[in-house]
């Protein structure tokens, strides 16, 4: 994330700004602009700067050596969209000022730079420096590009998934590249009502160019308040159990590659060689500079870090896949600030290492990429939101909708170790009357020795073609986990490499997975690769029925077991589009593409969904969902993921889920010999992430041992028990609700999962809120991420609010403490919001939904619609869909049922509405016992009910 080794060149800043100082030198711009051409051409010392107005709302700006550049296609923007915008253009005082309908671009014939406006002159963003610095990156000859604009007072979302607990990202820094948990999405949105979609596949930077750096020995005091580094208390045991030694660390570094017992050693002598241990470092750092100073950890394990008696970082990791985490704290120069750093090892490749960065040269918003023609951007102007996200999915294409089934509660584990396993959780499922739509599958399915093969181990699961019936028996869909990886040992691979499809590095390297087998992965970047792996997975599984792909480790996952940036650059080789330094954060895209394109043409009517753990810019538009990775069942890990799903929704890509309850597990919860208190946690932890799921684009369980059926949670009698299953029940009645967001991301560019800013983006307050979220335009979610908390403070933006459970109204414009009770959490509807609401399903095509009943809040005009197709096929896009709408008038407390727009096969003809309003006289919860509504028949033509 932060800190990164890398051997493929560097952001030299000082070089990039001799670059554009060169540029700016030039006094005389030639302007290769042609008469009628909506396309603003100049050559600025010797370089092409195009500025192409591609809508109303959209300018693409890009700036490179050779000219052709400007009509290049990209992996994001293809097919590229520009060229649609209205368009006028005058030039004055060496100023070309490109008006359209919606936006004034303004460029400085003689510097190059390019500032956007409104129609009133208002600026927007400005640009501030630009740089192409020539760099040689395996081999080839390219430059580091880089763009900066002006500050300016706003907050900043975007970039993707981040595993650091932000949800305004100004003033932090990001490396973007793809790592299991993190994905990076190059698309950056402003609170001023703007994006910046930075078109670039390779290693790019977010912020401040500098490293992270160990604190100075002279500016640490020890526990004595002698300089000279921090003390350091080693224990033997994860738990400060019996103290082994003090010294003074001047720095804080340990890393011990491989894991041996004799780790313990190597960071202290006088460690036992083998075992947990754990390590305190206590005393003051002394600032030399005032400012923003932001603290960066890299570690496994679990660490806390408290400055001045702040707890600021609290994570337990994996210690298989340590990551960064953050902190931020202000210091002024020459006052002194307590720091308090415990990191308790408890598995896996001791990984600890403290470092920092003081204040920034610079407060401009800043975009570096390690390989680039050139610099290629797109300007998005909404100013709200919703148009900010539309205008990506204008440039980088359309989401599908997906399968009805998939908006389902999905079942999964690693793993389901037969086929007799996975049938037998479906029919529990169908047993207890928990409603299901989809089992999943996880790896090693397959012989041991051959990954790659897609082929069913037959001791295992010995009728494939019989299990999959017996699962649709059971109306349930299965998804299927097929990574991008090879065992030399299978003939898929064979066949693969005949034709040079996949990488060699890894092979003449005699890399070696977890299992201990050598192993590739395909180039996804070469067509025919991608054409001749979906050929494999068509064979071996679609033919069979399978229903949906989980395509796992898809950054991709080949250098283990801790992927590094310079790894990732030394085994993705070569590609069939460049170095794997040129398209190194893109192969998720290619890979969903080859899996969609293959279905679709494989089956045309059938509705394509994948799940996937990383993505790029585009993704949405091959039916691509997103997970957020091997994330760990912690309360710090469940904290983590409210602001990175919002961050990579605001992103542009609409469908995100988590592994409700994590995927792997402390050693606390994972042994069969749980404390009483540690089964607790456990159970209240789920609980939890289960309520937090629900109101999530997918709702899915999966993780290591314990297994997550509900059932193995917590017994039947079990508050844990009755609260998940309350709201995987509550998922189904909502899916009318659910269903018409999903309908409106594919007609309308619509988001599902919404950060506070996009409903509320004149309330600075709302800009650092991470903790909750608006799930559509009704329903405020705040989720518990505390283990006992039984009360929460939840902030309600201006307007009237209506408590989801139990209908009371209250006011916003404020915080309050909310109880949050075991199977609750706070959730609030919108005055004017109108909620359908179902009838309780066993899956999702069991009846129709019907009767809906419709919760109208009072207290401002509302509307809805609600979005009808078959849910499973192709049709809507030859317009075989239908839409109800619903207007609500407060004045006159009445409801227009619309006249229904659009058809599809098999839709209800007539159906019954029960109308529900709630306001301050009439309080009803939509969790709460049933309320009397008054019933509307419909038929399709309009319908007025009036209160």
């Amino acid at each position: 994330m932060l800190t990164i080794v890398r051997r493929f060149g560097g952001p030299r800043l000082g070089a990039a700004l001799v670059v554009f100082a060169v540029c700016l030198s030039t006094a005389r711009a030639i302007d290769a602009t042609k008469p009628g051409d909506r396309v603003l051409r100049l050559t600025i010392g010797g370089r092409a700067l195009t500025v192409e107005a591609c809508t109303d709302r959209i300018v693409r700006v890009s700036f490179a050596s050779d000219p052709s550049f400007a009509g290049r296609t990209t992996l994001a923007a293809a097919p590229k969209h520009c060229g649609g915008a209205s368009w006028a253009e005058q030039t004055s005082g060496g100023v070309t000022t490109i008006s359209t309908r919606a936006l004034k671009v303004l460029v400085d014939r003689t510097t190059g730079r390019v500032r956007f406006a409104d129609l009133k002159g208002n600026e927007i963003l400005s640009e501030l420096d630009r740089a192409l610095e020539p760099a040689s990156i395996q081999g080839e000859q390219t430059f580091h590009v880089r763009q900066q604009w002006s500050p300016q007072d706003e907050a900043l979302f975007g970039l993707g998934q981040h595993q650091l607990g932000l949800t305004n990202i100004k003033g932090y820094d990001l490396d973007l590249w793809q790592h299991n948990a993190t994905v990076s999405l190059p698309f950056l949105v402003s609170s001023r009502g703007y994006g910046i979609l930075w078109d670039n596949t390779s290693y790019s930077r977010f912020g401040d160019l500098r490293q992270p750096a160990f604190m100075s020995p002279d500016q640490l005091l020890d526990a004595s308040g002698t300089p000279g580094g921090l003390t350091g208390t080693y224990y033997a045991g994860a738990h400060f159990d019996r103290l082994v030694a003090t010294r003074v660390d001047p720095r804080i570094d340990v890393e011990v590659a491989g894991g041996t017992p004799e780790a313990n050693r190597r960071i202290h002598p006088d460690l036992p060689a083998d075992g947990d241990i754990s390590v305190r470092w206590e005393g003051v750092i002394r600032a030399t500079e005032t400012g923003e100073h932001i603290f960066t950890a890299y570690s496994n394990s679990g660490i806390k870090l408290w400055i001045d008696d702040r707890l600021v970082i609290d994570r337990w990791r994996q210690g298989w896949l340590p990551w960064y985490d953050v902190a931020r704290a202000r210091f002024e120069a020459g006052r002194t600030y307590r720091l308090k750093l415990e990191w308790s090892k408890d598995q896996g490749i001791e990984t600890m290492r403290l470092q920092w960065k003081t204040p920034a040269p610079s407060s401009a918003t800043s975009l570096w990429s390690e390989v680039g023609d050139g610099v290629d951007y797109y300007f998005v102007y909404g100013p709200d939101l919703d148009d900010v996200v539309g205008g990506y999915r204008e440039v980088t294409g359309q989401a599908p909708m997906m399968p009805r089934w998939a908006f389902g509660f999905w079942q999964c584990r690693e793993r389901y170790k037969t086929a007799q396993e996975s049938l037998d959780v479906v029919r529990e499922f169908r047993r207890r009357q928990i409603p299901l739509d989809a089992i999943v599958q996880d790896w090693q399915y397959w012989p041991l020795d051959a990954w790659g093969s897609h082929a069913f181990d037959p001791a295992r699961f010995p009728d494939p073609d019989g299990w999959i019936k017996s699962i649709h028996d059971e109306h349930a869909k299965l998804m299927i986990s097929v990574w991008g990886k090879y065992y030399l040992t299978t003939e898929n691979a064979k066949a693969m490499r005949a034709k040079g499809q996949l990488w060699e590095q890894p092979l003449k390297e005699g890399l070696k997975d977890w299992l201990g087998f050598a192993y590739t992965f395909y180039d996804a970047f070469n067509m025919d690769a991608g054409k001749a792996f979906w050929a494999q997975v068509n064979t071996a599984l679609f033919k069979r029925g399978v229903d949906a792909w989980w395509m796992d480790a898809t950054e991709p996952d080949i250098a283990q077991p801790m992927p590094t940036l310079e790894r990732q650059h030394e085994l993705m080789q070569p590609t069939a589009l460049g170095s794997a330094s040129r398209v190194l954060n893109a192969y998720s895209l290619v890979n969903a593409q080859a899996i969609f394109e293959g279905q679709r043409e494989a089956a045309p009517d059938q509705r394509v969904f994948i799940l996937t753990r990383s993505a790029f810019a585009g993704q949405q538009r091959y039916a691509s969902a997103i997970w957020s990775g091997d994330i760990t069942s912690s309360w710090g890990a469940f904290k983590a993921q409210i602001p990175a799903g919002l961050g990579f929704s605001l992103s542009g890509m609409p469908y995100w889920t988590t592994d409700i309850g994590g995927f792997d597990t402390p050693p606390k919860f994972a042994t069969d010999k749980q404390t009483p208190e540690a089964a607790d946690e456990w159970r209240e932890l789920n609980t939890r992430w289960f309520e937090f799921g629900t109101f999530c684009p997918l709702t899915r369980a999966h993780g290591q041992f314990p297994f997550r059926e509900p059932w193995n949670i917590a017994p039947d009698d079990h508050p844990a028990y009755s609260a998940i299953t309350k709201f995987i029940r509550l998922r189904y009645r909502m899916l009318p609700y659910v269903y018409s967001l999903a309908g409106q991301i594919t007609q309308h560019h619509g988001t599902m999962l919404r950060p506070l800013v996009m409903d509320f983006r004149s309330d600075p307050k709302v800009y650092d809120i991470g903790d909750a979220f608006m799930f559509g335009p009704s329903l405020l979610v705040s989720p518990v991420t505390d283990y006992k908390a039984r009360s929460r403070r939840v902030y309600l933006p201006a307007g009237t609010w209506y408590d989801f459970w139990s209908g009371a109204v209250v006011a916003g414009g404020r915080s309050l403490d909310v109880a949050v009770p075991y199977d609750a959490i706070p959730v609030h509807v919108r005055a004017g919001a109108i909620l359908p609401v179902g009838p309780e399903l066993q899956y999702t095509s069991e009846k129709p939904a019907d009767p809906i009943t419709l919760y109208v809040y009072a207290g401002a005009n509302g509307r809805f619609s609600l979005y009808e197709d078959d849910g499973a096929s192709f049709a809507y896009e030859k317009g075989a869909a239908s839409e109800i709408r619903f207007n609500w008038n407060d004045a006159t407390r009445t409801l227009t049922i619309g006249a229904r727009q659009g058809s599809f096969s098999g839709m209800p003809t007539s159906r019954t509405f029960i109308v529900v309003v709630v306001d301050p006289g009439h309080p009803a919860g939509v969790g709460g016992p049933a309320t009397a509504g008054r019933s509307a028949s419909y038929d399709g033509h309009a319908v007025t009910v009036r209160f």
